[in-house]
């Protein structure tokens, strides 16, 4: 199998233009510098140039900040005051699983083809980080160059025995990459990047890197710089960066935010798997003092712990939190004799040996976070997790195995000997864990639901074939515990390998395995997109390890085909846990409040800083932090929030009813402010499993003649094309880019800075800036502009040639050629893309292909009683309807009122798909309803909630554009409309 990729995901377009827009206007040109020649002994290098070559940044500051101001203004995003440009680092947030490899390699291409930039340095975290990004290039090496016109990326991964390596990299006019570890670059005093070496001419590799001004890729920042000391921090600005780019999902410091796609947003767009909960806990289990240690803390010295028992209380022994310090009686924390003797010793918080001491009544023991004393029987926890981790991953097969999807399910365990044992003469036996799964698997492939699965098969020996482990080896070639904080890092090194060698294989439908057993300590780094069950066989204790659990499968799954598939009815993660579903959302969301800006339930006063509003001149500003403390305000006063900023019910009641106001002078911000809003209200969308339900159809509406009728008139299918006018194009985009602002020349920006020598070194303070110098250079080069925008535009060079001419702006162009080729692909780009819209034309398909009527008995809809289902529907096609949105939901809710004149209708499915010059659309719903004279009408309606109008994007509303002449070619008496209130169809 073969992955293919994507090159036109919109969410990660956005991440990549954000860091291209930060060097607008910047010219190709490159720094050159001298590298010594190589010993006489070492006759690698003969045939090297001793010109190494770096890149070079024209912009001057004032310039950055303008265009980082621009790109924060265009993300919503709280705009940067000043940028210090000897430390230039901009922060890229993407949620796990969207793309964030993917991303920033494609960035690199970008940056190449329109700056020329060709030294870039990424640097992670661990081993398995290394190892993915490594892969990741391999694999989409084809993918980029069809994209990039063959364009020759060396990348390499940095060894401290090949230092060649990095001889080549500074002195190569290709694009090159290094690949490092942070391990590899932190220790200043040991690490060989900082040694003289022969094999490069007697230099230091980290001169020789530090010559090229690389641009860093920082790949999981907050576990790179290094904490409080800081050591991975100092690295990277020991390599002299360009700038440095840092992606991650959870970032600590966030320096220059540019992008944003954050843990909502990434559920609310569908980008990455939903998930749900199949939690497990455990009731009535009193006879025992049970003890769990959930976390430990020392502030000012104090020392005490978090512990759940169970304690007597008014409703009867419940299962409770409490805080404890040393010597406390549990006896008398839970009021209960069965803890009679038992008291807290020692409370250790150190990293690395946290613990809390339990002794008394025959009992001395030191429990971690997250284990427990007084249990039930753990061995008997495990086979009830692995039971219903199989009969998930079963009822998956038997939906996703015909559609060619291998599923795949995931345990975590803390001891490999859990699973793997090796007797006296070193050969491997099963472990418990093992010899429980394959007892369980034959168990339940004999159940008569699964009969379709297995028919024919040898369950015996198949039990054996569907599971394997992933873990660390020693030089032996014996499994053993793995550990990321290894001196060379090579335990994860051996396991990742395993995982990463096997990872095409293990998606495809002929590849007996299916069930992985892995380390906890492999949490980041690798995953598999068809990842369907994950499940914990240890405790997850309050470090994050919710959120790095899931992340191992958020991942979109893939088909035979090796191409991503869409849609929640596939995308589901189910999480198998020993704790109930509202504890482990309750718990994840606590981690991501951790990890990131977003506070759930709670507003800032600055949350509304970044929202775009527009100036009478039609020019673009962000509100900025006084206009947001206005709103703010303004919302403490009318009881939305709590002093302490929590969003009370009576806001949730206006955001629900739509009667959310703002004062005048915000009134037209009405709709941002309410999104965000909605979103820090909403929670994370994250389902109980037992709440799952089948959606079947309602024959008695299917088979109805309204129904029937409908179908006959919205069935068809169409073709496109599209016919503009060459010369409208011309004038469109002329118009444009004549109107387009001014370009500005090239300027010199005077600094003056103090000089302090001290016996620590030297130190430079800024003193006083001058205004900017504009420079007459007239000896700058100029590129190919027609070949440039014919790259970026896909337009003929004879076209383009046109629209620079009657643009009147050419002259522009010599003034600062680089800003002129971005604002001209820009200006050009959206007047294509309207042209588009405004001249498709749809016909019926000459061969008559419709989308049949019984499609909607052959694919099964699933959906959360609790969440996104409406259920008992009357008037629809399905028992019950799923919906997408609250706003879709009260839209059902009118629809199903027994006194209206609505007859039948359906929520259209995820396969009626419209085609468009923008991608494939897919509208809402499909309506039947009798007029005041009892005239049957017949309706197909897209519904965008009030909140979303004032921000589709330009392909929204696009799409929707083409669906409204879709219909009209269809010539069916078929009305189409865009609302955001039933009564705009109903009134």
């Amino acid at each position: 199998m073969k992955l293919h990729f994507s090159a036109e995901l919109e969410h990660q377009r956005q991440a990549w233009e954000a860091v291209c827009g930060l060097f607008r206007g910047q010219e190709t040109c490159r720094s050159e510098f001298t590298v010594s020649t190589a010993a006489a002994v070492d006759t690698l290098f003969a045939a090297e140039s001793d010109l190494g070559i770096g890149n070079r940044l024209a912009l001057l500051p004032d310039e950055l900040l303008k265009n980082l101001r621009a790109v924060q203004l265009e993300n919503q995003l709280p705009q940067s005051t000043a940028v210090d440009p000897h430390d230039l680092n901009f922060t890229v947030e993407m949620e796990t699983g969207t793309g964030k490899t993917y991303v920033y390699l494609r960035t690199i291409y970008e940056l190449h083809r329109r700056y020329g930039f060709t030294k870039f340095v990424i640097v992670v975290p661990s081993v398995a980080i290394k190892e993915g990004v490594y892969k990741s290039l391999q694999i989409m090496e084809d993918h980029f160059k069809n994209l990039y016109d063959g364009t020759h990326v060396n990348y390499f991964l940095y060894d401290s025995t090949r230092l060649g390596d990095v001889r080549n990299y500074a002195t190569s006019a290709d694009v090159q990459v290094m690949i490092a570890t942070v391990g590899a670059i932190n220790k200043k005093d040991t690490a060989r990047i900082y040694k003289d070496s022969e094999q490069i001419g007697g230099e230091r590799p980290i001169d020789l890197i530090r010559a090229t001004n690389p641009i860093l890729i920082v790949d999981e920042p907050q576990s790179v710089d290094g904490g409080l000391q800081g050591a991975g921090k100092q690295a990277l600005a020991e390599m002299n960066p360009l700038c440095t780019l840092r992606y991650s999902a959870t970032h600590v410091d966030k320096h220059h935010m540019v992008h944003r796609l954050d843990a909502i947003d990434a559920f609310e767009q569908k980008l990455v798997k939903q998930i749900e909960i199949a939690g497990g806990t455990v009731e009535g289990a009193h006879s025992r003092p049970y003890v769990r240690l959930l976390s430990v803390k020392s502030p000012r010295n104090v020392f005490s712990a978090q512990i759940e028992v169970d304690a007597l209380t008014p409703g009867g022994i419940r299962r409770v939190k409490k805080t404890v310090q040393p010597n406390d009686l549990l006896r008398d924390i839970t009021e209960r004799d069965i803890y009679e003797g038992l008291q807290v010793g020692e409370i250790r918080t150190a990293t690395g040996s946290k613990f809390m001491q339990l002794h008394g009544g025959g009992v001395d023991k030191y429990l971690k976070e997250g284990e427990t004393h007084g249990d039930v029987d753990p061995r008997e926890m495990v086979r009830q997790l692995i039971n219903r981790t199989i009969r998930e991953h079963l009822n998956k097969e038997l939906v996703l195995r015909p559609k060619g999807l291998k599923v795949l399910s995931l345990f975590f365990i803390d001891k490999v000997d859990h699973y793997r044992q090796y007797d006296a003469q070193g050969d491997p036996v099963k472990g418990d864990y093992a010899l429980i799964f394959e007892e369980e698997y034959r168990r339940l492939a004999a159940h008569p639901d699964y009969q379709t699965l297995f028919e024919g098969v040898d369950l015996r020996s198949t039990a054996e074939q569907v599971h394997n482990g992933y873990f660390s080896v020693d030089k032996k070639g014996v499994w053993k515990d793995t550990s990321e904080r290894g001196r060379d890092g090579s335990d994860a090194e051996s396991a990742y390998n395993l995982i990463m060698k096997e990872k095409e294989r293990l998606l495809s439908l002929d590849e007996p395995l299916k069930f992985l057993f892995s380390h906890s300590a492999l949490r980041e780094g690798w995953d598999n997109p068809n990842v369907f069950q994950i499940c914990s066989l240890r405790e997850m204790s309050t470090e994050r390890q919710r959120r790095q659990t899931i992340g191992r499968g958020l991942r979109l799954a893939v088909n035979q085909s090796g191409e991503r598939v869409q849609g929640f009815d596939v995308n589901t993660l189910t999480v198998v846990a020993t704790e109930s579903f509202e504890q482990f959302a309750a718990e994840l969301q606590s981690e991501i409040e951790q990890e990131t800006d977003i506070r759930f339930g709670r507003v800032e006063p600055h949350l509304f800083a970044g929202i775009a509003v527009a100036a009478p001149d039609g020019s673009l500003s962000s509100l900025g932090s006084e206009q947001s403390q206005k709103i703010y305000d303004h919302l403490l006063a009318q009881g939305y929030l709590s002093p302490a900023g929590k969003i009370q019910d009576a806001l949730r009641v206006a955001l629900a009813e739509e009667t959310f106001e703002l004062p005048p002078e915000f009134a037209a911000l009405t709709a941002q402010v309410a999104e965000l809003l909605h979103k820090r209200a909403s929670g994370l969308p994250i389902k109980n499993a037992d709440k799952k339900k089948t959606v079947k159809t309602r024959k008695a509406v299917l088979d109805s003649p309204e129904f029937k009728e409908l179908w006959e008139r919205i069935k068809y299918r169409t073709t496109y094309r599209v016919s503009f006018s060459t010369e409208s194009l011309i004038e469109d985009c002329a118009e444009a880019l004549k109107e387009a602002p001014p370009i500005p020349s090239a300027r010199l920006q005077w600094v003056k800075a103090k000089l302090v020598i001290s016996d620590v070194g030297i130190t430079a303070t800024e003193a006083s800036a001058s205004a900017p110098v504009v420079l007459n250079d007239t000896d700058i080069p100029l590129p190919d502009i027609l070949s440039e925008l014919h790259n970026r535009t896909q337009l003929t060079r004879r076209t383009i040639q046109r629209i620079l001419v009657e643009s009147g702006r050419l002259a522009d162009f010599r003034r600062n050629p680089q800003q002129f080729i971005d604002e001209a692909a820009t200006a050009i780009n959206h007047c294509k893309q309207q042209l588009l819209v405004k001249g498709v034309k749809y016909e019926r398909t000459s061969d008559g292909a419709y989308y049949a009527q019984e499609r909607f008995e052959l694919k099964e809809l699933m959906g959360y009683l609790d969440k996104n289902l409406r259920e008992n529907t009357l008037k629809s096609v399905y028992e019950d309807v799923v919906y997408d949105s609250e706003n879709e939901r009260k839209f059902i809710d009118r629809l199903e009122e027994p006194h209206n004149d609505v007859k039948v209708y359906a929520k259209l499915p995820d396969w009626f798909k419209i085609p468009t010059p923008l991608g494939t659309y897919n509208p809402d719903w499909a309506i039947v309803r009798n007029s005041s004279e009892g005239e049957r009408l017949y309706f197909v309606i897209e519904t965008k909630s009030t909140q979303q109008a004032g921000l589709l994007r330009p392909a929204e509303k696009g799409k929707t554009r083409c669906g409204a002449k879709h219909f009209q070619a269809l010539k069916s008496g078929v009305s189409y409309l865009v609302v955001d209130d039933f009564d705009q169809v109903f009134g």
